[in-house]
């Protein structure tokens, strides 16, 4: 059965972070296998889209404390609604509950469809950075609950999301519904590391680790340029390349020549060439990702497909599913713990090496497959929603 489906997003290329990419991947997948899929999102300035799939813009304005998101009013954008309108959707699926996931739920409910909304981000630590006060933060939260119940089927992306979701207040039933992977594994490893080195001016010997995501400080980025700065102190050389933006970019590069290593840390921005960062993952020989915020990590799954370890805090939910020196790298949170944890790890010969090739094999699924199990489930919701409301 062909169905019409809609990703709806605040995130989506050129914003490039976890939830656009899911957004992304699912359209792509539905639409060259299993129907007609769309997305959903704010428009960006100047950016055109270029996808096999329909991508429908409204009228949206920057969010002053979380560039480069933008938000909006979709009801109040004629042109928008009318093209919403004349999509006969099967089913919709929010992966926000903010403006985009508002006008998933509203279209759901005007025609008589189910809605699923994905629970993508740990919502409290963005109100929190973004008020600065619990009170704003846990009614932000209150107000995100509401929107949870209010839909049909909730999916989370792991088991520790889910429980983040019930600290939240939800009571109703979460299915877990894993993300996958655009990448294939490396057809030439040594080809993809000589055309990084050549572009970033790196020698082949150079110790290189990666850092991908937002530049915001709810990812432990402080944390993770103090330990930068602990590993330089103790003589140990190496690249460190920042991939992303956000609203602390500047303070981070400010902070970066601060503690020293100015010289030492690359800040690449947001990189669209999605091969390209996938070379970056070639080469690099460490992702270290000490987040605390993250729900589910892609790019610790982006980087295992290109063998390349990551280093994560135990018990955090991007950590979820990785074993300490298995398939990751596990330490406890704080600068002084994770450039000692590094320290000890490179003392090891081919450690990293082996962890790298287990994470590869354990940790990395492509998004076909995932999309598959999504179609299927899609099914099941629809049908089951016609055979409840037909006997109402």
């Amino acid at each position: 059965m062909n169905l019409v489906t809609g990703q709806f997003s605040e995130s989506f290329p050129p914003i490039m972070d976890g939830v656009g990419n899911v957004a992304k991947n699912y359209a792509y997948w539905l639409n060259k296998k299993y129907g007609t899929g769309y997305v959903v999102t704010p428009d960006y300035p100047r950016y055109v889209d270029n996808t096999d799939f329909r991508v429908l813009r409204y009228n949206s304005v920057g969010v002053i404390t979380r560039y480069p998101y933008r938000t909006g009013i979709p009801n109040l954008d004629p042109v928008f609604m009318r093209a919403v309108r004349k999509v006969p959707f099967d089913i919709v699926h929010a992966h926000t509950p903010f403006s985009s996931g508002r006008i998933a739920l509203d279209t759901a409910r005007k025609r008589n469809i189910p809605i699923i909304a994905s629970f993508h981000s740990k919502y409290y630590d963005d109100f929190l950075e973004s008020f600065k006060l619990e009170r704003i933060a846990r009614f932000g939260v209150s107000k995100i609950i509401e929107f949870y119940n209010s839909v049909d089927a909730v999916w989370t992306v792991n088991n520790s999301t889910a429980k983040t979701l019930r600290e939240y207040g939800f009571k109703g039933p979460i299915e877990v519904m894993q993300n996958g992977i655009e990448y294939e594994p490396p057809e030439n490893k040594a080809s993809d590391r000589m055309m990084v080195n050549r572009k970033l001016k790196l020698n082949e010997s150079e110790l290189v680790f990666i850092y991908v995501g937002q530049m915001v400080w709810q990812k432990n980025t402080r944390v993770l340029l103090e330990s930068l700065s602990i590993l330089k102190n103790k003589g140990l050389d190496f690249k460190m390349l920042m991939v992303g933006e956000g609203y602390a970019l500047g303070e981070l590069k400010t902070l970066a020549k601060e503690l020293g290593i100015g010289n030492s840390v690359l800040f690449l921005g947001n990189i669209e060439d999605r091969d390209y960062l996938r070379t970056l993952y070639c080469r690099a020989d460490f992702l270290l990702f000490p987040s605390l915020y993250d729900t589910f990590s892609l790019v610790v799954r982006e980087a295992a497909s290109q063998g390349c370890p990551a280093l994560l805090i135990e018990d955090s939910n991007a950590a979820e599913g990785v074993t300490d020196e298995v398939n990751g790298i596990l330490t406890e949170n704080g600068p002084e713990n994770i450039a000692a944890r590094v320290l000890k790890v490179l003392e090891t010969p081919g450690l990293l090496k082996k962890v790298g090739e287990n994470a590869n094999k354990s940790l990395y699924v492509n998004w076909e497959t995932v999309v598959d199990r999504v179609y299927k489930r899609y099914l099941e919701i629809v049908r089951t929603y016609k055979r409840v409301h037909a006997c109402n």
